[in-house]
């Protein structure tokens, strides 16, 4: 409507121009007309000039009306479109805000239950583990007491036994002469290797009389860990010439042949021992010789320090029933360090596992973040588009429409012709 009210107003001004071009060129006529009749064109110029006034002047009262009442409807169209515009952006905060709301709320509500569930996981797996480790660690040192009250226990009749041995010294016969048969000595060694074994280590650690794939029988193995694998112990010793080299009685030739004749003995033994128990993918590289009298054994470290060297050649160890506890201490060791470290394992995994947890729950949360950040710069976004809408809304109501002068130099030209 405003485009069609300014075309005509440019049509109305285009008329004035032409018609004050024309008048010009009427009035040059005039001039060179009589006076009579000059007047007589003058006043019937005169009384068009004040008809085509009047008509201008009407038409410029209709077109006044007319863009007065365009002017009255298109603000009452835009100001009725813009009531509606503001209840539907209205409507939309209002629709997005509770929208928002619910999202947050329910992105809280899952937040809390997945991070109640997970901590729930976390507590019952560490309670797990906790309780494995307790029990384990119970069972330990239920094991080592009770194998430390037994060694105590055998300990102190040990200590009355070797109490009555003495108080009974004069009585009976002397250990030399109880252990003088082969057969006798051997089951004394055996006895005292069983009871050294059974005291230190677990049952499923050793077992005696074990029968190996050779068809020989070894008075007692250990069952070690890898790599030293199962090892091999003979209870057995010479100790005929070990007693004729001590002989006070005898001569010293005889207890210089003696003591030849022990070496040699040990060294067959040595041989023996390992022959027959060190199977290569069986048994482990060496084997253990067991002397029951702590006095032989120091004997051979003492005065056959060749006799030891041989030994470790054929990787042959010789221990005494305290060295051997020794040895079987470190033994039990390495069997609880192993255990341990299954353990360690177990409790390795499922902290592996938790980590893993704990890495997935990380990058939900990332995701979770993500997502209420995208959310807020949305919400942001909006605002700003519905401030910027608003803004142009009150631009467009605060702009005021002025009414042009119609034909301005048609008017101009009719006053100049009254002066």
């Amino acid at each position: 409507m405003l485009e069609l009210l300014i075309v005509l107003s440019v049509l109305l001004l285009l008329v004035a121009g032409w018609l004050a071009w024309r008048m010009a060129a009427v009035s040059r006529k005039l001039e060179e007309l009589p006076a009579g009749m000059a007047q007589g064109l003058e006043e019937k110029h005169r009384a068009m000039l004040t008809d085509l006034h009047g008509g201008l002047t009407q038409q410029g009262d209709r077109l006044g009306a007319n863009f007065s009442e365009s002017s009255e409807r298109l603000r009452g169209t835009l100001a009725e479109e813009l009531k509606q515009t503001r209840d539907t952006l209205h409507a939309l905060q209002l629709s997005l805000a509770n929208n928002l709301g619910e999202s947050r709320e329910a992105m809280v509500t899952k937040l809390a239950e997945t991070t109640q569930a997970l901590t729930a996981k976390v507590d019952e797996r560490l309670e797990q583990i906790s309780g494995k480790v307790n029990e384990r660690l119970d069972e330990g040192f239920k094991k080592t007491n009770e194998t430390f009250t037994s060694v105590m226990t055998r300990l102190a009749v040990i200590d009355e036994a070797q109490k009555k041995i003495e108080s009974l010294a004069g009585n009976v016969v002397s250990l030399q002469e109880l252990l003088g048969d082969k057969r006798s000595r051997g089951a004394f060694g055996e006895v005292q290797l069983e009871a050294l074994v059974r005291n230190m280590l677990p049952p499923n650690a050793w077992e005696m009389q074990y029968l190996l794939s050779n068809g020989k029988r070894a008075d007692c193995v250990l069952k070690l860990p890898e790599p030293t694998g199962m090892v091999a112990v003979d209870s057995k010793f010479p100790l005929e010439n070990y007693h004729r080299m001590l002989d006070a009685g005898a001569s010293e030739v005889e207890r210089m042949l003696a003591q030849k004749q022990f070496r040699q003995d040990v060294k067959k033994h040595v041989d023996d021992i390992s022959n027959k128990y060190i199977i290569p993918g069986e048994t482990s590289e060496g084997a253990v010789m067991f002397v029951p009298a702590e006095a032989v054994f120091a004997e051979i470290h003492a005065y056959h320090a060749e006799v030891v060297d041989y030994a470790m050649a054929k990787r042959v160890w010789i221990v005494s029933p305290t060295t051997l506890m020794a040895v079987l201490n470190t033994a039990r060791a390495v069997l609880k360090d192993v255990e341990t470290r299954k353990q360690v394992h177990v409790i390795k995994d499922a902290l592996s596992k938790l980590a893993k947890d704990f890495g997935l729950f990380d990058e939900r949360m990332k995701k979770l973040a993500d997502h209420i950040r995208l959310a807020g710069k949305d919400v942001e976004e909006i605002h700003v588009s519905s401030r910027k809408i608003s803004q142009r809304f009150e631009q467009i109501e605060s702009v005021q429409l002025e009414d042009k002068p119609a034909a301005p130099n048609v008017v101009r030209l009719a006053d100049e012709r009254q002066s």
